[in-house]
């Protein structure tokens, strides 16, 4: 039977479970940061070592040689950890793409700076150009000084020719 697109659907209550996307995301990047560390290869080691010398030398064994069990939990476990994994990467890389995004607005905004105090200092040049210096006054006076000099013995020279 075809659904009418006349008549609403009727109401069904399916049963959703919750789960918190963001404790979820934090669970999968701490069971991936210890899926990579020694101590869960030391961990893992240990574990299938023990089954492995139960099952071979133990009266009581739950899972003889080909270890079918053990191969089943095996798989079962790197069934989860794979995309546990997959999802702490995407996060990760969620993360580094927020932060090269600042990263890119802060060399924006730092070479906006960068040129605006280019163009101050190029003003400054220019301003300085026009500014008198401490040796260019200096050497003004120094010119002036000479020529006071200059003048004045000329005047005395010229002032006791007159009084001759």
């Amino acid at each position: 039977m075809t659904e009418r697109l006349d008549q609403p659907r009727e109401l069904t209550y399916r049963l959703r479970l919750y789960y918190d996307p963001e404790a979820f995301g934090e669970f999968s990047e701490r069971f991936a940061r210890f899926l990579g560390t020694a101590r869960f290869i030391v961990y893992m080691t240990v574990f299938v070592g023990v089954w492995l010398l139960w099952n071979v030398f133990a009266p009581y064994k739950f899972d003889p040689y080909p270890f079918i069990f053990l191969t089943l939990m095996l798989s079962l476990q790197a069934s989860y950890a794979a995309p546990l994994i997959l999802l702490a990467q995407n996060r990760q890389a969620d993360r580094d793409r927020i932060q090269y995004e600042q990263d890119r607005m802060t060399a924006d905004r730092n070479q906006a700076e960068i040129e605006y105090l280019t163009r101050e200092i190029a003003g400054l040049r220019m301003a300085l150009g026009e500014v008198a210096t401490r040796d260019y006054i200096r050497s003004e006076l120094q010119r002036l000084q000479e020529e006071l000099s200059e003048s004045g013995t000329r005047s005395r020279g010229a002032g006791s020719e007159d009084s001759r």
